[in-house]
């Protein structure tokens, strides 16, 4: 009876593992697999911060893998307009580098591209801070993000 308690423990013990270092960075057990909503941003040229206007939302969706974002206006216009954009890839994490591999994009200038962040997590808050520099399309300026986690039901926060 004990023999048999204690393989349970141990295989338990062994799938939380597992299961723990398939959704985080070993190093710093950062945790980006999920669903984020963002809450804020900012971006920097030169001396100049400009915020992220408030009239459309975001989200990120980050797997084991790959992410993707997706992004509209709050407001529709009336006509057939759509100011949707979205893309997305795959990404590599090392302790709190994140870096995404941009494959898919409406503005083939951005293609192909690595961006590389600094990511950190506070409670269920993301914060992303990294350089995007892409010449053809004459950016170049530092970006500040903030996400918030989204529950399973569609709603930032749990």
């Amino acid at each position: 009876m004990k023999l048999n308690t204690i393989s349970v423990l141990l295989l338990l013990i062994t799938c939380l593992s597992v299961y723990a270092c398939s959704h985080s960075d070993g190093a710093t057990g950062l945790r980006l697999n999920g669903t984020w909503q963002l809450i804020s941003g900012m971006t920097i040229t030169g001396r100049d911060t400009v915020p992220y206007a408030t009239d459309f939302r975001m989200i990120k969706i980050v797997n084991d893998t790959h992410f993707a974002f997706l992004r509209h206006d709050k407001n529709p216009s009336k006509d057939s307009s759509n100011h949707f954009d979205g893309g997305g890839g795959n990404y590599t994490l090392t302790g709190n580098k994140y870096t995404e591999h941009l494959d898919y994009y409406a503005d083939r200038n951005w293609e192909g591209k690595p961006f590389t962040f600094t990511v950190e997590l506070r409670g269920d808050t993301l914060i992303q801070t990294g350089i995007e520099k892409v010449d053809a399309a004459h950016v170049d300026h530092i970006i500040i993000e903030k996400y918030v986690r989204v529950d399973t039901a569609g709603s930032p926060g749990k």
